[in-house]
């Protein structure tokens, strides 16, 4: 049994997408010129990880449209698992991102340029990317996308403080240094947070139990039916980066009808958001059959 998503939710996610992609680009221009004419690494480092999030964004957007469409005779699902191909895409750039980075700071290091202070804390702007964070924060429980989108744009305006601060100490100080300091600090955010993106998105492209749905739980719900006396071959896996899908064998001791099926898929919709569930009900012998989970 599969239930329906709310469209108004999607038409949301949509324009915050929308939003979200529009602003960054412009800023993401900005910031790449200034960063260039005045000679900041910190600003070109932070603009090319911003320009990776509006990539991880706008794959994202795709990803989710694809999801929506309607399953065909091949790919019967649907097109659900895009958005996990497309979290461990977003991931790879993150990485690539990482490394020219990498390249450049150590590049400037052996040859230090003057920076002008002021631009770095001119464009260093805390606002946008915290905007855009919270565009996405009232789905970043639900979906990794919108997950990995909400993380990245919060670690982006921290690091844009990091810029600023960098520029008052240079402003104040004099120390050039200090901006290639910044840039490694960003280096190490993003690091982070790309470690735990590919963790996730690995779990979910082998078809682990989703964070969210605690297997033992949904297995003492199911052996709590006074009508079943074992079950077996219980697995649950992700669809996608928001539907979870569950199969199990029940054996019970009574004959069933159709809406004790029923009554157990909306129970665990409702209570574990498990989407599409499959079960098989076996009358006879409660013995072990073999397969725990």
């Amino acid at each position: 049994m599969e239930f329906e998503h709310s469209h108004n939710q999607t038409i949301s996610l949509g324009n915050a997408f929308k939003t979200g992609i529009a602003i960054n680009i412009l800023f993401v221009i900005a910031e790449a010129l200034v960063g260039y004419y005045s000679n900041s690494m910190a600003l070109v480092a932070d603009a090319g990880h911003n320009l990776s999030d509006v990539l991880a964004l706008a794959f994202s957007w795709i990803a989710i449209i694809l999801s929506q469409r309607k399953p065909t005779l091949k790919f019967t699902y649907g097109f659900r698992r895009s958005t996990i191909l497309i979290a461990l895409l977003n991931t790879i750039l993150l990485l690539v991102a990482v490394g020219i980075i990498i390249f450049e700071t150590i590049s400037r290091l052996s040859k230090p340029m003057e920076i002008n202070a002021k631009n770095v804390m001119i464009v260093a702007s805390i606002v946008i990317n915290g905007f855009t964070a919270w565009l996405f924060m009232k789905g970043k429980n639900k979906d990794l996308n919108i997950r990995s989108a909400f993380t990245h744009f919060v670690a982006d305006a921290l690091v844009s403080l990091g810029v600023v601060v960098a520029g008052i100490i240079i402003a104040l100080t004099g120390i050039q240094w200090i901006d290639s300091l910044v840039s490694f600090v960003i280096i190490a955010v993003i690091l982070y947070g790309s470690y735990n993106l590919l963790i996730d998105s690995l779990n979910l492209a082998l078809d682990a139990v989703p964070d969210n749905i605690k297997i033992e739980n949904v297995r003492k719900y199911l052996d709590s039916l006074s009508e079943v006396t074992g079950v077996h071959d219980l697995h649950i896996w992700s669809l996608g980066t928001t539907d979870a899908a569950l199969t199990v064998h029940l054996t019970t001791s009574v004959q069933t009808t159709v809406s004790f099926i029923t009554s157990i898929q909306h129970y665990l919709h409702e209570e574990f958001n498990i989407e599409h569930s499959t079960i098989q009900v076996e009358f006879g012998s409660s013995e072990d059959c073999g397969n725990k989970y």
